[in-house]
This record gives structure tokens, sequence and C-alpha cells, in this order.
């Protein structure tokens, strides 16, 4: 229920169909016989579909009701899952140990359950070499092959070429292994307390906690 129903004696109809405490149908009866009904059970009676001919009211406790709505609406925007696009740059002359740090982010995306937008710039003479781009991005591809796919071709646009990566793993099951993966490194760490405290910070601080909802990282360039 999206809106506040009506409930006890705000209600104003001259009969409801009644559904009991535990989902059974009462039937059609007068509004004071469902009143009395829910002072017996010492519940409340609620319109559940107000549209309806007689409207529908339900014998409920209705605090309790709204208590176990909101939970189940607050674990339900924990757990939503939003895929975000992150984006690469690199130049097509790129040297070996700049691309081995932006595969590295790369990877990390993909792991995360993240798209990755790869731009390839070109500038001057690279313009007419578009084919270096191209040769850049299957590598890139083929590299991080068991984590994601190409979703979207190597296209030229403009001065750049652009190839978007998805990933394999969904962001939900990626957000669930990692909540998984450092629970079982903090209940390691108070099963072992002889492990010094340093050590136990340092695994913590593996857990790839960019898993939450943040905005997509500044660009990278080459």
């Amino acid at each position: 229920m999206s809106a506040e129903p009506r409930i006890n004696d705000r209600i104003r109809v001259p009969e409801v169909r009644l559904v009991g405490p535990s989902g059974e149908q009462v039937g059609i009866v007068p509004l004071a016989k469902a009143l009395e009904l829910a002072q017996e059970y010492d519940l409340d009676l609620v319109e559940v579909a107000a549209n309806a001919r007689p409207p529908v009211c339900k014998l409920m406790d209705y605090g309790k009701f709204k208590y176990e709505s909101a939970m189940k609406a607050r674990e339900a925007r924990k757990n939503q899952a939003h895929t975000v696009i992150k984006e690469m740059k690199l130049r097509p002359k790129i040297d070996p140990h700049d691309y081995d740090t932006k595969k590295g982010h790369v990877v990390r995306f993909l792991k995360q359950g993240d798209k990755v937008k790869i731009t390839i710039m070109f500038r001057g003479r690279e313009q007419s070499r578009p084919e270096l781009g191209y040769r850049l991005l299957q590598r890139l591809a083929e590299d991080v092959q068991d984590l994601g796919f190409i979703e979207s071709n190597p296209k030229q646009d403009g001065r750049n070429m652009i190839m978007v990566l998805g990933p394999h793993k969904k962001k939900t099951e990626a957000m669930a292994e990692a909540r998984e993966a450092q629970a079982a490194r903090k209940a390691d760490a108070k099963a072992n307390p002889g492990k010094s405290q340093n050590a136990a910070e340092g695994e913590l601080s593996e857990a790839p906690d960019e898993l939450s909802e943040a905005p997509a990282e500044a660009p990278a360039e080459a």
C-alpha cells in the first residue's frame, strides 16, 4: 500500500468484505460487526482495497505491519544494485607498465560488476593509424575475457575510438561475494587473535569497498 490506508473508525462505509488475521475470508459483514471483531482480536481493521465494492478490509496489527513494511523497503534499497559505467582512457602507443596499470583498473571494475567504457585517444598523426587503437582494444578485451565481454564493438568517434566491456558477473552477485569475503576475513581474524593488528587491518583494507553505490571514478589518462 503506497498511500496511508484508512483504519478503524476512519472507515466510513456501510459494509466491508472482511479478511481474517490469518488471511481467511470471513465474507461481507456490516462495518460495526467488523469493528467489533477487531476489538475482540485486539487488532486493527485496515482497508486494503478501497476501490472494491464493498471495500476489502483485513484484521491486522497495523503498527507491526507498518514496521515490517518499512524494514523490507529498507532492505530492498540496501540490496539494490546500480550498474555503473566506468571509463578508462588510453593512448594508442601506451607503454607496457601503463597498460598493465590500466588493465588492472579494468579488471577491478569488471569484478565489481560494472561496465567499462574504454576510450583510445588519438593525437596528431596518430589519427591516420586507427588500426593501432583497434588492436589495443582487442588486446585488452582478450586479456580480460574471463571477467568481461565486448558489449559494444570498437568504433571511431571523432579523434577517439570507443569500446564498451560488460561484466560476466552481475552487480548483485559481486556485492554479495564481497560481503561474504569480508565476513570470512573478520571471522578468521576473530578465530586467530594471535595475528598482529596490522596484518588484520591489511586484510580488511583489501575488501572491495568500492562496490558500494559510488559515482563513477574520474577518467584516467595514459
